[in-house]
């Protein structure tokens, strides 16, 4: 390792040198080599400036795959010292790509793409029949000064997302960052990017339910006396939420039995428009999930 990054602050000083003489990836490399250096996993104060700098090269730069990979190691870096020290990196990184989204915006003069995902790059058919469409040269300009960089503004959404998902230290900046997402998929009108968006947080949250049951199944394996039929009722009712909302119908099938048998032995004084309910239910998704495994 050069001498410079034997020390975190002289590696910042250098990256500060190269982005003088108009070398920015210079200087995000020397950056990212402190960032992931095993020497250097002790958190200490100069990280903070040295992250913010490398995420505002990777906005200047346009790299979001990049800045990704260091917010991951800075995650494992400050997670256990200081998390405020990642959550305010990661604000300002979002902050500051909305403020180059948005300025890209009043430089072009356009609020709607024509691309069907942000996700996927444009094929050469797509590229050819833009080059030979009636558009003017405005058109074209402006569509080349916004569109990368809205595709930059989601992937920076979608990656901080994921970095935060089941982290129960960071739910607060994880709901404002979904709420900004949804925000930015309502301005830009981006019908495709706000179904992705509903299914990673769908898929997120389910996650940490499953997580959730397991915990309290566990639980009630270790306690020595059986938990009050009032207290199954409740967790067999949520259970069977997550079943539902998962798609897992046979599963949720046999949690609404377990909840039939339970509320039947009970309540004696069950009505029989609720054994009607329950069992039209249990028939239903049993049925749904029979067919749905033969046809897996």
């Amino acid at each position: 390792m050069p001498t410079y990054f034997q020390r975190p602050e002289n590696a910042l000083k250098r990256a500060n040198e190269f982005i003088d003489v108009g070398k920015a990836q210079r200087a995000l490399d020397a950056l990212y080599d402190v960032i992931k250096s095993k020497k250097h996993r002790t958190w200490q104060k100069i990280h903070e400036p040295i992250m913010e700098k490398y995420l505002e090269l990777c906005v200047d730069l346009r790299k979001s795959h990049i800045a990704k990979e260091g917010l991951y190691q800075y995650k494992n870096i400050c997670q256990q010292v200081n998390i405020n020290s990642l959550v305010d990196v990661v604000r300002k990184y979002i902050a500051l790509a909305e403020e180059r989204t948005e300025a890209a915006r009043q430089e072009s003069h356009q609020t709607v793409l024509d691309i069907d995902d942000l996700d996927l790059p444009d094929s050469p058919e797509s590229l050819l029949l833009k080059a030979v469409s009636g558009e003017d040269t405005q058109d074209r300009t402006d569509r080349a000064i916004l569109t990368p960089w809205v595709k930059f503004l989601w992937e920076s959404y979608r990656q901080c997302l994921d970095l935060l998902r089941n982290n129960s230290r960071v739910e607060r900046l994880y709901q404002d960052i979904a709420q900004q997402a949804f925000k930015f998929c309502l301005k830009y009108s981006r019908k495709t990017e706000f179904r992705k968006l509903c299914d990673n947080l769908r898929t997120h949250l389910l996650h940490e339910a499953f997580k959730a049951v397991e915990d309290i199944h566990g639980l009630i394996t270790l306690s020595k006396k059986p938990p009050k039929p009032s207290l199954m009722a409740n967790y067999y009712q949520k259970l069977g939420l997550v079943f539902a909302k998962s798609g897992n119908h046979l599963f949720h099938a046999s949690t609404l039995h377990r909840l039939f048998n339970l509320s039947r032995e009970q309540r004696k004084n069950l009505s029989q428009d609720e054994l009607q309910r329950y069992h039209y239910l249990c028939v239903e998704n049993f049925t749904t999930g029979f067919f749905s495994v033969l046809w897996y």
